[in-house]
């Protein structure tokens, strides 16, 4: 079976944020996710982690107001300066966790942008983040979002259009974040995609559809998923990123029951 990771942004929410490592820890997750960790001294973070034997797998670059509704600020020409000092934010945070992969959000470009001058932005951004953190030994991740469900106008919604911006960066840290909902509302053909795709998929994370809550809610086969996972050999870390139906523990039967 792959080797899972709980998003602590999802998954345990019944508890504040510091208790859940030790509740993934307790569920029998070895590694662990969340969207930002900017909102903890990073130093707390490093103390959960190590106190419970967990690996920070991944998160994400500082997203601009999400609060406000913004899903990332790499496509945004008046945003260049702040995305680049939170590159220097996400270093900063990666060292201390030791974390080897973050994932940059592209964002949903206003009606006003052309669109364009939003893809070029985006290029040249994530080439600056490649650059830097290949020099601290960290994978950037791009993932492609649905646009049809979760973020209506999100630049980057299909598998095709981050395999066209890696092609642009063209750097060789530069992988694609490959999740199973987004990809099954945009995409379906989830095993064909996942064999083409496998070359450049450097983190994997998954929710049933529709409804983005736990295996067996809704219309994905998740053992035949994972089991082909398996037969391709890949290593990477697959991370629970869903909404549990109720609580928490109660939507593990997939895991307990090796899915």
């Amino acid at each position: 079976m792959p080797v899972f990771a709980a998003n602590l942004s999802m998954l345990f929410t019944e508890a504040d944020f510091m208790d859940r490592f030790r509740l993934a820890r307790e569920a029998g997750f070895t590694g662990v996710e969340y969207l930002f960790p900017y909102a903890w001294p990073k130093e707390d973070l490093k103390r959960e982690l190590e106190n419970n034997g967990l690996t920070q797998v991944l998160f994400n670059l500082p997203p601009g107001d999400w609060d406000a509704g913004e899903r990332g600020i790499a496509c945004l020409p008046d945003r260049t300066e702040e995305f680049r000092a939170g590159v220097d934010q996400a270093i900063d945070y990666a060292r201390v966790l030791q974390c080897k992969q973050v994932n940059c959000l592209a964002g949903i470009p206003p009606e006003s942008l052309d669109e364009s001058e939003a893809w070029q932005t985006l290029v040249d951004n994530v080439s600056y983040a490649a650059g830097r953190l290949e020099g601290e030994g960290i994978t950037l991740c791009l993932e492609a979002i649905n646009s049809r469900v979760d973020m209506p106008g999100f630049l980057l919604d299909t598998s095709a259009r981050v395999l066209q911006l890696i092609e642009a960066v063209d750097g060789g840290n530069v992988k694609l974040q490959y999740d199973l909902y987004h990809m099954q509302v945009m995409e379906g053909d989830l095993i064909r995609s996942l064999e083409c795709l496998l070359p450049w998929i450097g983190h994997i994370q998954f929710a049933d559809n529709p409804g983005r809550h736990e295996p067996g809610t809704g219309e994905i086969n998740f053992r035949n998923v994972f089991a082909a996972l398996d037969r391709m050999g890949y290593g990477g870390w697959v991370s629970a990123e869903y909404r549990p139906s109720g609580d928490t523990v109660a939507s593990l039967d997939w895991f307990r029951q090796g899915a």
